[in-house]
């Protein structure tokens, strides 16, 4: 069974759950995987938040400990569809926490997993990223990418808070308005991915779960997007039933 630990944002775990659907070789409803999705965002602080230094909690022992009741439940791999918590500080209390009870799930790395299909799929690639100020910040990506032998072009600090924006923004932002998406943070986010390809970039990740709610063509410019939500999606499908898991769309 797949269980996913949701609310980080809300919208986030459920478009996971789609995409597991929409990945999955099935003709009935009775062949499709089971999946528990746990969404409880009070218990869990904002992850940019904790790695500011604005908030003092780690997020990741609340992450670990919900990712243990799903676990008890019936869980036997575990993805949590946030980008900004795999970042070191975060993601390896997570670990720490799991082993420490005892847990045997398979936990899932959705950056390691992103790199990892990046490399296959556009090799040597100069590869830009939209995000977080905290997952740019800790370098998240960008020292995978490397790991993969892959450049990152990251945003400068004035894209950089343009396009944190366009995720936290109160007025307009994705965390306040997805459902629909308010046009002003689409506009901004397609701007900033123009603005990676004048700085070399070949592929773009949208490196933040809630992005993918706002940009939904597979590229922008002449740009492929690769979005980490659907990549753990499918690396969940293959950890527990490869043989249902859909070919890759064109």
């Amino acid at each position: 069974m797949i269980g996913i630990v949701g609310g980080v944002g809300p919208l986030a775990g459920v478009d996971i759950v789609k995409k597991i659907i929409e990945e999955t070789n099935a003709r009935r409803d009775q062949d499709h995987l089971p999946v528990l999705l746990s969404s409880q965002s009070h218990r869990i602080a904002d992850r940019t938040e904790y790695l500011l230094g604005k908030v003092m909690e780690n997020p990741g022992v609340a992450i670990a400990e919900i990712a243990r009741e799903l676990e008890q439940a019936g869980a036997t791999v575990l993805g949590v569809p946030c980008n900004t918590a795999h970042a070191p500080r975060i993601f390896d209390v997570i670990k720490e926490q799991l082993h420490a009870s005892g847990s045997n799930a398979k936990l899932l790395n959705m950056i390691e997993e992103t790199a990892n299909f990046i490399s296959e799929h556009y090799p040597q690639a100069s590869v830009g990223v939209l995000s977080t100020i905290g997952t740019r910040n800790t370098g998240q990506y960008k020292n995978v990418l490397e790991r993969y032998g892959l450049t990152c072009v990251e945003p400068n600090d004035a894209l950089q808070e343009k396009i944190h924006a366009a995720i936290y923004d109160e007025t307009y932002g994705i965390k306040a308005y997805s459902s629909p998406v308010t046009n002003r943070a689409h506009d901004e986010l397609v701007a900033a991915i123009q603005e990676l390809k004048g700085q070399g970039a070949q592929v773009i990740i949208l490196g933040c779960t809630e992005l993918p709610l706002a940009l939904r063509e597979k590229s922008y410019y002449g740009l492929p997007v690769v979005d980490p939500n659907r990549i753990l999606a499918r690396a969940l499908i293959a950890n527990i039933a490869p043989e249902k898991l859909n070919p890759l769309a064109e």
